[in-house]
C-alpha cells in the first residue's frame, strides 16, 4: 500500500463512485436495483417487463441515467423513484475489513461521488463498515439530478467541496465516467 500512496504523494482528495466499486459486482447488489427500475418503469406505464426494461436501457443510454430519462420524459418525481429501487437487500454485503483498513492508510480527503442518492450510499458504506472514512456523499440530488457522465456534475462535485482536479483521484467502475472526471 505505502508504494501505491507513494505514487500520489501530492493527491488531496480521493473521489470513489459506490455501486460496483467500494463493493464486488458479484454481489448482484445493483442487479436487485436493475429489477426495481423495471418494476418501477412497468408500473409507471402500464406495460410489460420486457418493454419496460427496454425502455430503462435506453434512458440510461440516451440521459445518463435512467431516472434522468423518466424525469425528462413522463416527469417522474425523483424522490418516489431513488426509495423504490433502492428498496433492496443488502444482506450479501458483508463488512469488508480489507477495505476499511485500505481506507484508514489513505491520507487526505474521501468522498463518494454517485448517481444513487444518499440514503443508499449510508446504506451500503454502514454494510460494509467504512461510513466512518467519509468526509461526504455527493449523491445524484446534490447534482440536481444531472447524472455522471455529464462533464456539469463533474464541475459541481469539484465547486461544492472546492477540490484541485489536479491533487484529487476518482475511482469509478464505469469507463464512460472517466472521461468526462480528467477532463
Amino acid at each position: 500500500m505505502s508504494k501505491f500512496l507513494n505514487q500520489f504523494k501530492s493527491t488531496e482528495s480521493w473521489v470513489f463512485d459506490l455501486d460496483n466499486t467500494l463493493y464486488c459486482a458479484s454481489t448482484n447488489i445493483f442487479g436487485q436495483i436493475d429489477v426495481r427500475m423495471k418494476s418501477f418503469i412497468s408500473e409507471l406505464l402500464d406495460i410489460e417487463p420486457d418493454k419496460a426494461h427496454k425502455i430503462q436501457k435506453k434512458y440510461f443510454h440516451d440521459y445518463g441515467t435512467t431516472l434522468r430519462g423518466l424525469m425528462d420524459r413522463h416527469n417522474v418525481n425523483p424522490k418516489s423513484f431513488l426509495d423504490h429501487v433502492h428498496d433492496i437487500n443488502i444482506q450479501d454485503l458483508k463488512p469488508n475489513l480489507k477495505l476499511e483498513k485500505s481506507l484508514h492508510k489513505i491520507p487526505g480527503r474521501k468522498i463518494i461521488f454517485t448517481n444513487a442518492d444518499v440514503n443508499h450510499a449510508e446504506r451500503v458504506m454502514k454494510r460494509l463498515g467504512i461510513i466512518d472514512h467519509f468526509e461526504a456523499v455527493f449523491d445524484i440530488v446534490a447534482c440536481n439530478y444531472i447524472p455522471k457522465p455529464e462533464p456539469q456534475a463533474y464541475l459541481d462535485l469539484i465547486s461544492h467541496f472546492d477540490l484541485d482536479p489536479k491533487k484529487t483521484v476518482f475511482f469509478e467502475d464505469m469507463a464512460r465516467n472517466l472521461k468526462p472526471a480528467s477532463d
